[in-house]
């Protein structure tokens, strides 16, 4: 019996939709198959419901290249963001995530299953969970407030950079080193074109997807921590993997090695 699957991940956005077919196998490993994207224009002169229609009939294109190329047996769509403070734009992602999750319910007739993109990157990237380094105004942590928060697991996504990194970023140069394999889009210049970002999103949505099914019933732990005349030492423990970082002192570099548990 075939014990592989093809999972489709999306990032949907108003304006670019990440898209990332991976093949998971028995043992959770996941092979990507395709990482794109689709960027959504149409007609400046449409707006408000009309072009949501519109935009999703180019994505309705693409989904069915896929029906005909391949079998698809699960499709994992990142969670709208409502965060916006404004209400139009928070509605309007709200009704397009909708609208795409019923198109690939018709295409491959398979009821989509969503994550959040806190949950992708927490599961997908376990690395990423640490003990809050720096202040909202970019000062270190005070040395005490750290190991209060080793003692109490107090462990957030991104707790090794600053409060201003690029996230998108991070997630970016985690899928590019882990499948070096991916051709990613450049412009003349040779640049990468933000749209990389969106189908980076899309494929840790499967990531995390993969993982969580495997261990939502875990949260990651600090399994140990010494103070030296350098700085922290800590382990974390988390998707079955060890972790090993360390905050040194004025220079708060981390240093992260990787054990299999």
């Amino acid at each position: 019996m075939d014990d592989n699957r093809l999972i489709l991940g999306l990032d949907v956005s108003t304006t670019t939709i990440g898209i990332s077919l991976a093949l998971v196998d028995k043992d959770n490993n996941v092979i990507p198959v395709d990482v794109t994207h689709l960027r959504l224009k149409i007609d400046k002169n449409l707006d408000g419901a009309e072009a949501l229609f519109v935009k999703n009939k180019l994505f309705l294109e693409k989904m069915k290249e896929y029906e005909k190329k391949y079998v698809i047996n699960e499709i994992i769509i990142e969670d709208a963001l409502i965060s916006s403070n404004n209400s139009y734009t928070a509605s309007t992602l709200l009704k397009f995530n909708g609208i795409v999750s019923w198109s690939v319910y018709q295409i491959f007739g398979k009821v989509p299953q969503y994550i959040s993109s806190y949950d992708a990157r927490k599961y997908g990237m376990p690395e990423l969970m640490a003990v809050r380094k720096f202040k909202k105004n970019g000062e270190p942590v005070e040395e005490k407030a750290i190991v209060r928060a080793l003692k109490k697991n107090d462990l957030v996504l991104f707790g090794s950079y600053p409060y201003d990194v690029g996230k998108k970023e991070v997630v970016w140069n985690f899928i590019s080193e882990k499948f070096p394999e991916i051709n990613w889009v450049t412009n003349k210049k040779g640049e990468l074109t933000k749209e990389n970002f969106d189908a980076s999103d899309s494929l840790m949505c499967i990531l995390g997807y993969v993982n969580k099914l495997k261990y939502e019933s875990q949260e990651p732990v600090v399994s140990g921590f010494t103070t030296t005349d350098k700085g922290i030492l800590y382990t974390t423990e988390f998707c079955g993997l060890r972790f090993y970082k360390s905050i040194e002192r004025f220079t708060h570099v981390d240093e992260i090695g990787r054990a299999h548990v």
